[in-house]
Parts: C-alpha cells; structure tokens; sequence
C-alpha cells in the first residue's frame, strides 16, 4: 500500500490527456486570440481530416471496396424522410398559394397547401385525413412519388434560394404520425342506411396492386358492400410490395393501406388469377358480377433475343425475377424469414435506364455486388428515371455506361462472363442507330435486365375475351372513363397505359 502523503505535501501533477493546441487553447479559461498564421504540412491536415469528416472519402473508396456497408442493409435512405422538427419547419415555409401550380400537377388532386397548413400547426389528423380523403395510397405515394417532375415541380419557391417545399417528405410524415394513432376508417355520415339495391351489385377487381387498392377504398366509402379483390399472389400491393426494396416502401405501409381498405368490408381472395384456368370475364358475368375492373399491371418482362434460353442459374435475371426476390427476403411481413437474398457476387451489369433499373442497382449491391455498371442505349440527358433514383445510384457508387446497345452475352463453363455493345449514336433525324465499327466488351458476373415489362401471355388474353384488344396486346381503354369495349368492364394502372407516374 502507497504511503499516505501529509497535508503540507503535495501530489506531483500528472497529464491525463492532450488535446491539439487550438483545443487546448479553447480549453483554457483565458483563450488567446491567435495572433500568427499556422503553418500546417497538408500531410498532417490529410491525416487529421479523416476525425472531423463526416461524408465519405472518395480517395479512400477508390481503393478498396470490398467491406460494402450496404451489404444487407435495406434501412431508409430516402432524403425527403423529416423529423416533426423538420417538417414544422418546411411546412413553415409555404407560401399557401391562392391558385397553387402543386396541386394542379397532382394527378390525385390533393389539396397540397391545405395539409401542408395543417402540418404547420401540429394538426397531423387533420393533415392526413386531407391526404387520405383524396388519394388512399397516401402514405405509398409520400414515400415513392417522383415529386421532382410533379407537385414539387410546380412549385413556386423552386425560384427562391432556399428551394422548393419538400411536399412528398410532408406527406409521408402527416401520415405516418395518423398511422401511428391507429384509427379505423369509418363509412362517411352521407352514405344512406339502409342502402339502396343498387349497393348490393356484385363488383370484382382482379389484382390487388395500388389500382385495385384505391378503387376498392372508393367503392367502399360509396357504400357498396360486395366488393372482392382477387390477388394470384399470397402477399398484396403488387408492384409496390414485390419490385419496390424496402428501403423505398416497406411492407408494413402496403399493410396499412390495406387495413384502411378492409374496414370498410372490401373483400381480399388470395390464389385466384386472372387466366383461362381460373377466373375469365364470362365467368365473372355468368356468376353475377354487376362490374369489373381489370388491375394486374404489366405481368411479364420484355427481353431481347440475345438472352434466350439463359435462366437466373447462368448468370441473368431479368428485373420481374430479380426485385421480388429482394423483396421476399428483405421486407418484414414478407415471408423474409424464410426466403434469402439472391446470391449476388462480383460485376453486375444492369441494362436500362428507368427506375426498375436503378433500383435494380441498388438492390445489387445490398445482395453482394462489389461493382454495379449501369448501361443505356442513349445519353445522360435522356435517362427516363427520375432525378432523385439516379442520384441514390450514383452516390452508392454505381458506375453509368451510356450510348453502348447489347450485342451479345460472353459465356464460360455456362455462365455469363460478358457482353459485347456496339455504341449508339443519334443521327441527324433524331434516331438512334448502332456502330458496329464502335464495339465494346465489359466482363461481368451478372446480368440483370430491366427493359421494361409487357402482357405476352395467350392464357391471360383470352381470360380477357370479349374485349378489344389494341396494338400493343393490352385492352383498348378510354383515357378519361377508364371503360373498355364492354360497357362493365373496367381497366386501370400499367395495364391501361396510363401510369405515368
């Protein structure tokens, strides 16, 4: 045991910790203002910038990229996600338009500046239920809308130095902040009791994507009481549950939409499709369905000849094989327990320029890709995604090839190794045409292709009979009705082709 030292004595000082002078210099109670400049070798500022930096070094990416941190990391990314912090901010900044260019350029017709008014002062119920009573898909759409080339387009502070209002992050906040306070949906007090005949008709809706979802919400709302959606799949939301990852639109939002739709007692059947095996519009008419609305989107990938007779076990997957893999094993509810990611290793190549494509990327590198090469047949400025899916993929390092055309697949021991492209060129009539003096080859380990989808199927067309069908081989529908050429015959969604949001 040490001594015990007397009062008078006096313990030697010892220095526990050091900071850099300029810390140690604001640690003092008396700091001195630096009369002299500080002559400090780069090398030392390099090295000593690595504590205070908080976004990435790119020097340092360049050299390794083997420990990704997105490997299996499917957390929001989304920039437009607010606190309540933020969004009281944002939603201070509107300018409450009289004639308001952002909700002209809705195409749901949501009161914009109202619920953005409601946010502003904390009246979240409010807020959402002006959202809700407009599009029922208001939490989705908060989420995904491309609000770049929509509402946030028409903004009128795009002119002001501080930018447009982040109308998209507000909404996804009111409605997640009335998600959270777990209120049922109730029929609106207008809706006559007893009801009519006239509300008993027999209404089936085929597909249970985000077309289906909202008219069955309207139709219940209406007060009609026999409404059945039929899914083909065992989980619902279509396209948005099974092509968008989780950290764009996680399942537990498809599932809220869905609660929201069921209170009003519309009907889901799982495990039916629309197919000559199974339900057809005459069986539909002969089993007394007053009305039908046809929503099952684009169901089958388009591909190119090149890729024929190649399976996901040489190499290539298209983007309707490869996202609802992803999704199954990445989003909670979605049988994620017992489905694993696509196993993803090495170069991949995507082929696209849309929105599937970019997504396809980025779900790439969280399966375990370490290089990402996005190519497109045309250049930067026609990229057909919207500005803030492009961005994502360019900042989780995804690389961008354009003005290169896929010319053939390279194979070894059955698997792709490559491909070969001639590069693109547009031509003085505005056509793009391929140089095959210009040929380029990039190895890969994967393929992914993400061209788009389309409706090939012989059994799902003649389910479709007695409809017309027009050139592309999908049903010829009126824009502004939405019928068909049977008068009860409804059609809507990527199937009508008119999603063009």
């Amino acid at each position: 045991m040490p001594p015990v030292p007397n009062e008078g004595e006096l313990r030697p000082v010892q220095m526990v910790s050091k900071e850099p002078p300029d810390i140690e210099n604001l640690l003092k109670l008396n700091p001195r203002i630096k009369s002299h400049a500080n002559a400090v070798p780069s090398a030392v500022t390099k090295k000593a910038k690595k504590h205070w930096k908080r976004n990435e070094d790119k020097s340092e990416n360049l050299k390794c990229n083997t420990c990704s941190p997105l490997y299996k990391n499917f957390d929001d990314i989304k920039h437009t996600t607010l606190s309540e912090r933020a969004a009281l901010k944002e939603s201070a900044r509107c300018l409450k338009c009289v004639d308001a260019p952002c909700q002209k350029s809705c195409p749901t017709q949501l009161d914009v500046k109202s619920f953005i008014g409601a946010i502003s002062n904390k009246n979240y119920y409010g807020s959402a239920r002006a959202i809700l009573s407009d599009n029922p898909l208001g939490l989705t759409c908060g989420m995904v809308c491309p609000t770049s080339d929509l509402c946030v387009g028409g903004c009128n502070l795009d002119a002001s130095e501080e930018g447009p209002i982040n109308i998209g992050g507000l909404q996804h906040f009111a409605v997640e902040m009335f998600k959270k306070m777990k209120i049922a949906q109730v029929l609106p007090p207008d809706v006559p009791s007893p009801l009519p005949e006239s509300y008993k008709a027999k209404i089936g809706l085929i597909g249970c994507g985000p077309a289906s979802i909202s008219i069955g919400t309207f139709l219940g709302r209406l007060g009609y009481n026999d409404v059945t959606i039929f899914e083909k799949e065992d989980y619902v939301g279509g396209l948005n549950t099974s092509e968008l990852p989780s950290y764009r639109l996680p399942y537990d939002v498809i599932n809220f939409e869905i609660d929201l739709m069921k209170d009003l007692g519309v009907k889901i059947e799982h495990g039916r499709a629309l197919h000559t095996d199974d339900i057809t519009l005459e069986k539909m008419r002969n089993e007394g369905f007053a009305a039908a609305f046809i929503g099952i989107g684009n169901p089958e990938p388009k591909t190119i000849p090149i890729f024929d007779g190649l399976t996901e076990g040489n190499g290539y997957y298209t983007s309707k094989g490869f996202l609802p893999k992803v999704a199954r094993a990445s989003k909670a509810g979605m049988c994620a327990c017992k489905s694993e990611l696509p196993e993803i290793y090495g170069s991949v190549i995507v082929l696209g320029a849309g929105d599937t494509a970019f997504d396809c990327a980025t779900s790439a590198l969280r399966c375990g890709a370490k290089r990402v090469f996005v190519i497109f047949r045309k250049g930067f400025i026609n990229i057909r995604a919207v500005p803030e899916e492009a961005e994502l993929a360019k900042q989780e390092k995804c690389e961008f090839i354009p003005f290169m055309s896929p010319q053939e697949v390279l194979m070894k021991n059955g698997r792709v190794s490559g491909m070969k492209f001639f590069r693109t060129e547009q031509d003085d009539d505005g056509r793009w045409i391929e140089d095959p003096d210009q040929v380029s080859t990039l190895k890969c380990d994967f393929v992914i292709s993400a061209f788009g989808s389309g409706l090939y199927s012989s059994g799902i067309k003649d389910a479709m009979k007695p409809l017309e069908m027009n050139r592309w081989g999908t049903p010829e529908v009126d824009t502004l009705k939405m019928t068909t050429s049977e008068p009860w015959v409804f059609c809507g969604g990527d199937l009508a082709g008119v999603a063009e949001t």
